[in-house]
């Protein structure tokens, strides 16, 4: 048995693909134990995980809520740099607090959240073993690959690689704050400074919750590096919904995950552009809507705070999301095309790839209107094109092997380290 300790931003879109990786790596007989603020403590545990609670000096109860709720009023540029605000606090945390705890917890293997390279560097500090865990969109980067915050598509002529290569360059200032936290640190360590950003992923495995076939071509990816499709399996928590209340009319879902889901106005227009269709919507809003505004939507449509997102999509025709990847790939996983309105971070990324599968369309915030809205969801119900790829992406994410393989991998990978494994 190994005993597992994971270190993962605290959002939804992170937490619960780690936590069915968790799961089934308990389910193999070793034992797992997240390391985090005490906000998410309560969620960790009804996935059945062991928690360790750190930051309490800086990230006391309420205040991810607050961050989050900040979070949601801002899209485009000013919600990233806000995220790489709160991200810098929390690498900060992590570094400071999590060694101790991840000693005393007696932890052999670290599993680090691709987004989160303070994990990297604590694993580096204590001497342990770590394995790179992608829940995001991939972020290891390429000349012609595009920066992930951009809505660039792929291309490999000579002056598209330079502007990849700018914005590089720009995310790097952007995420500046960040970088200075984790040299400090290293240095603080004598650990050596990172000579570029993949350094901080692991040498040993990389896993990848996207799909092969849902990326841009890519050639200087790691022997070690691995595409395993979702991180899936039915949580412990059971989600209720109203199945009697569904018509039978072609089914349209429409999500704005956790961290979008009080943009009332977004929900609004995408209830007015299904409005007089032959569809039902089903709107799930996180929470991020009150009642009043719920029952002022146009159309008349299902909304519910909560819904059981992987299983209402088996029965959906079409997705309108904001291209969250967890939301994507469920959707795809079930052979459901999307429209998709990015908002900020990488869903305009996530939506080029999108496009470039053919698998569903992109209608930018700044474009968006009821009109153009619905011509799109009009136009990608209609033309069989869209289903027809959405089903290849299916394919190709049930052959890629998901959490089982993850496992296998983590597990192929820790083997021949088991050496290295501190005796604490």
């Amino acid at each position: 048995m190994t005993h597992f300790g994971i270190i993962s931003p605290p959002v939804s879109g992170h937490l619960n693909p780690m936590a069915v990786l968790g799961r089934e790596l308990q389910r193999r007989g070793h034992r797992v134990t997240f390391f985090h603020m005490p906000d998410i403590e309560s969620k960790i545990r009804s996935e059945g995980l062991e928690f360790w609670s750190i930051g309490h000096s800086d990230h006391p109860p309420g205040s991810l809520p607050e961050s989050i709720a900040q979070l949601g009023r801002l899209s485009g540029l000013a919600a990233l740099r806000f995220a790489i605000q709160a991200i810098q606090k929390t690498t900060n945390m992590i570094c400071r607090d999590a060694p101790s705890a991840i000693k005393k917890a007696g932890v052999e293997v670290l599993l680090v959240d691709q987004t989160e390279p303070a994990g990297g560097t604590v694993a580096e500090h204590l001497g342990l073993p770590f394995i790179t865990v992608c829940c995001a969109l991939v972020i290891n980067r390429e000349p012609t690959i595009p920066p992930i915050f951009t809505p660039w598509g792929y291309k490999t002529a000579w002056w598209t690689q330079i502007a990849n290569r700018a914005g590089y360059s720009l995310w790097d200032r952007i995420t500046h704050p960040l970088q200075t936290v984790l040299a400090e640190y290293r240095q603080q360590w004598n650990l050596p400074p990172y000579k570029s950003h993949d350094d901080s992923f692991s040498s040993l495995a990389q896993i990848s919750q996207q799909p092969p076939d849902f990326d841009f071509p890519r050639t200087t990816l790691p022997a070690h590096f691995h595409y395993v499709g979702p991180l899936r399996d039915p949580s412990p928590q059971a989600v209720p919904f109203p199945y009697e209340q569904l018509t039978g009319q072609p089914l349209i879902y429409t999500s704005l995950g956790t961290q979008q889901n009080t943009k009332e106005d977004l929900f609004d227009k995408i209830a007015a552009a299904c409005e007089g269709l032959d569809v039902q919507l089903v709107v799930s809003h996180g929470g991020g809507m009150s009642a009043q505004a719920a029952q002022a939507l146009p159309g008349s449509p299902l909304v519910v705070s909560y819904a059981p997102q992987f299983e209402l999509l088996s029965r959906a025709k079409l997705t309108i999301s904001h291209a969250g990847l967890n939301t994507v790939l469920d959707s795809l996983s079930n052979g459901v095309p999307l429209v998709t309105i990015p908002i900020t971070y990488e869903q305009p990324a996530i939506a080029a790839r999108l496009r470039w599968v053919g698998a569903g369309e992109v209608l930018p915030l700044k474009r968006l209107s009821v009109s153009r809205l619905r011509a799109m969801v009009l136009r990608v119900l209609q033309e069989e094109s869209y289903t027809k790829n959405a089903a290849k992406l299916k394919a190709s994410i049930q052959q890629a092997g998901g959490v089982t393989r993850a496992a296998d991998l983590i597990e192929q990978a820790i083997l021949p380290n088991r050496s290295l494994f501190p005796h604490y």
